[in-house]
């Protein structure tokens, strides 16, 4: 018979992660900018083998999904100007150049903070480009709104550092 380790029955002091504790680098945007963002997510695909009158399922090949973030949109620096220059780099609207993926794919790094500031938990986002954006909403009869800037950033693969 199995003895019951003390340990796992018994309250442990924990400390969770908290969604406002988190660090965001991208080239050209400041992390300041970045209000919301959602961590990375994946997806596996499927394989369906046929067996005599039933199958089997195996692991298909996984896709990281686009994440989706929020940015404060300040007047100086420019928010729209830090996303458009990412944007740019992919597509210019102006001369109808496309750039090699090199010139737009980007590293990013998320990090999750403890509550003394120190870093519990990095992420590094490889090969990450915008697929969208939302430049915000403009209202006369807001007094109190602020625009916000919304992105979709897709990328190769992601990495959990710790």
């Amino acid at each position: 018979m199995a003895v019951l380790d003390p340990n796992e029955i018994m309250f442990r002091a924990f400390e969770p992660m908290v969604q406002h504790r988190f660090i965001m680098y991208i080239d050209n945007i400041p992390s300041f900018m970045v209000k919301n963002v959602k961590a990375p997510s994946f997806q596996d695909g499927t394989i369906k083998l046929d067996h005599m009158n039933s199958y089997r399922k195996i692991r298909g090949k996984r896709e990281w999904q686009d994440m989706d973030m929020t940015l404060y949109s300040p007047v100086t620096p420019s928010g729209a100007q830090a996303v458009m220059e990412w944007a740019r780099l992919g597509y210019e609207s102006v001369t109808g150049r496309a750039g090699y993926s090199d010139f737009y794919k980007k590293d990013i790094t998320l990090n999750i903070l403890g509550p003394v500031g120190d870093i519990v938990g990095e992420w590094i986002i490889k090969g990450a480009y915008l697929t969208k954006g939302d430049f915000g909403q403009f209202d006369w009869t807001s007094a109190d709104g602020i625009v916000e800037i919304g992105i979709t950033v897709a990328m190769d693969f992601c990495i959990l550092n710790y």
